[in-house]
């Protein structure tokens, strides 16, 4: 355990940073998780909705540093190249 006074706050700082991004990285799962859905329904018109709606949440995501911004662009690339090859 932390023996300093410096060092504990940074315990408590890190956990609060934690909960807090926790949520962030659920939402944007959750959003890519809804695309993937849609076009295994094989609604290519939800998916493109669901698609557009997807991009500024996970940009957000990157832009804070959750997510890296190639992992990021590799779901993305991906989801609409599917998307695109639906009939």
């Amino acid at each position: 355990m932390a023996n300093s006074s410096s060092a504990k706050k940074r315990v408590r700082q890190a956990a609060k940073r934690r909960v807090h991004n926790m949520g962030i990285r659920t939402e944007a799962r959750t959003y890519i998780k809804n695309v993937v859905k849609a076009i295994e329904a094989g609604d290519k018109k939800q998916a493109q909705d669901l698609y557009a709606k997807m991009i500024p949440v996970v940009d957000k995501v990157v832009n804070k540093g959750i997510f890296h911004k190639n992992k990021i662009a590799r779901h993305k690339s991906r989801l609409n190249n599917k998307i695109k090859a639906m009939a």
